[in-house]
């Protein structure tokens, strides 16, 4: 085994998931005029890049068992290669020492592009497990996939890198959609960090569908569930609410499971990514489903039946009386519940106090968190905030400072989190409707975006916003390290994205 990496994979299962990228480029090279394309086709490309996201699947024998899923289908659509109607001529696997090894701009542009599809993929399946699907975003993974193959300029790329954001937009859409439809308009809700006494079981990432199984399924059994991470939002699904035994949020951020799943005397079920190699001490506890794998661990396959991990919750019986926890920063309530639902419908009061001057400013603070330092930025930013400004926030960076108590504005918190990252379709709506009460553009909004930056999903929502003209973006706490100089000067240039420096400096400009 070599090295581990910052998320805690091996080089042979990184050297693994280059190969299923690269199988995945000889499938999407096969798509092109096949006669045969089919839902399962796409499927499989959507499963295939969600599982190379960050923190997903640190398991060699479910990758290479995907690779030969991949390569199956591209033998089924192209049966004999040198017959392939495919304008490249060939669907050959793609060797990925090609893009680490090109040209820094073309792979910075490359990786752009991979990196997005991979988080969009994330949102697509999330929308199919609902049954919600759309040709064009379907067709756009081929497309995006075909293009970090070919041996294209930045000329070539660069729309490419935009067409990213534009349909990971539609994408976004499609799961509010399938979430909204499915289990109703998210509503305010304060959540409780208390754990009762009693079995209880903790179900992190971010598929809301499996909540839902696992509470149909422990529904009267005495097991209380507890959401983590990004599956916090669900509290404010009325169809996931209305179950008595969905009682509140276990940790705070992803990144500080190994030390607060340590002692937990219950399992912790995995849906999405977020998944840390799980240490020694609770490694018995810990379950995954549906993409996310780790070797040696139980998976609970397309069945569904959450039995191990309801056995394993009433074998460890949980605590014997309850636990006061609390955040990060000793609050031991978090609210959730704010899309775009709730905002709007008191859109007048809002933009009512807008014209007051009661709301000067609004601030996005949102995105991906990590364990690197300097993250205490969002925290010190968002406790520096002025009593006359809001915080709207999503994702789960929003760990570093959701337990904080910012007080009100004309009824509402100053502090609303909107939901999971998905949810940054939600955001863009209450921007985009506030510009059009106000009659000027989203540029124009007392509004400005101060996002953190981790993983593939960050790539996705970065480029929609930047496909949507949105400019002054301030990004950190680094600067993603495979952005060439000359790409980020075009960002620069056209999108005026800067990084954040200090949280005093930074309010100082931003509320010019």
């Amino acid at each position: 085994m070599g090295n581990a990496g910052v998320c805690g994979k091996t080089a042979d299962v990184a050297q693994l998931q280059d190969e299923l990228t690269g199988a995945l480029i000889g499938l999407a090279r096969a798509t092109d005029n096949a006669p045969d394309v089919n839902d399962g086709t796409w499927r499989l490309m959507i499963e295939g890049l969600f599982t190379t996201v960050t923190n997903v699947s640190f398991n060699e024998k479910t990758l290479r068992e995907l690779i030969d899923r991949v390569h199956a289908e591209k033998a089924r659509l192209v049966p004999d290669c040198s017959d392939c109607a495919a304008p490249c001529g060939r669907a050959a696997d793609y060797d990925m020492t090609n893009l680490w090894n090109a040209q820094e701009d073309i792979r910075s542009l490359k990786s752009l592009i991979l990196f997005g599809v991979r988080g969009m993929a994330a949102y697509a399946h999330h929308a199919l497990v609902l049954g919600y699907t759309d040709d064009a975003v379907n067709d756009f993974f081929a497309k995006a996939l075909f293009a970090v193959g070919e041996d294209w300029g930045m000329e070539e790329l660069l729309p490419i890198v935009m067409e990213v954001g534009e349909k990971n937009l539609k994408c976004m859409a499609l799961l509010d959609q399938a979430n909204t439809e499915s289990y109703g308009t998210p509503a305010p809700v304060t959540v409780p960090l208390t754990v009762e006494k009693g079995p209880f079981i903790v179900i992190s990432g971010h598929d809301l569908h499996d909540l839902k199984l696992l509470l149909e399924q422990t529904e009267g059994r005495g097991i209380n569930i507890y959401t983590h991470g990004e599956m916090l939002p669900a509290h404010g699904y009325p169809e996931l609410k209305k179950y008595a035994h969905l009682k509140g949020n276990f940790g705070t951020a992803w990144q500080n499971q190994q030390k607060e799943f340590a002692e937990l005397p219950a399992p912790v079920l995995f849906t999405t990514n977020c998944l840390m190699p799980p240490k020694a001490s609770y490694a018995d506890r810990v379950f995954t489903t549906e993409v996310v794998s780790y070797p040696e661990m139980t998976h609970i396959g397309a069945d569904k039946d959450f039995t191990p991990v309801i056995e394993k919750a009433l074998e460890l019986g949980g605590y014997a009386e309850d636990r006061m926890l609390t955040g990060i920063n000793g609050g031991n309530t978090v609210m959730t519940g704010f899309a775009r639902g709730t905002v709007l419908g008191v859109a007048d009061k809002v933009i009512e106090a807008v014209k007051a001057g009661a709301i000067r400013h609004f601030f996005l603070v949102a995105g991906c968190d990590g364990a690197r330092p300097g993250r205490n930025y969002y925290t010190e930013f968002v406790k520096q905030t002025p009593a006359d400004t809001v915080v709207l926030t999503l994702a789960c960076g929003k760990y570093r400072f959701n337990d904080l108590d910012l007080g009100t504005i004309g009824g509402l918190p100053r502090l609303m989190d909107i939901g999971q990252c998905n949810d940054a379709y939600s955001a863009i709506q209450i921007a985009v409707a506030l510009a059009d009460a106000f009659g000027c553009g989203v540029n124009d909004l007392p509004l400005s975006m101060v996002l953190s930056w981790y993983e593939q999903k960050a790539v996705c929502i970065l480029l929609t916003l930047l496909y949507l003209g949105i400019k002054n973006i301030r990004l950190g706490p680094t600067l993603p390290a495979f952005v060439s100089p000359n790409v980020l000067q075009y960002l620069v240039e056209n999108f005026g994205i800067a990084p954040i420096t200090t949280p005093e400096a930074d309010l100082k400009q931003l509320l010019q």
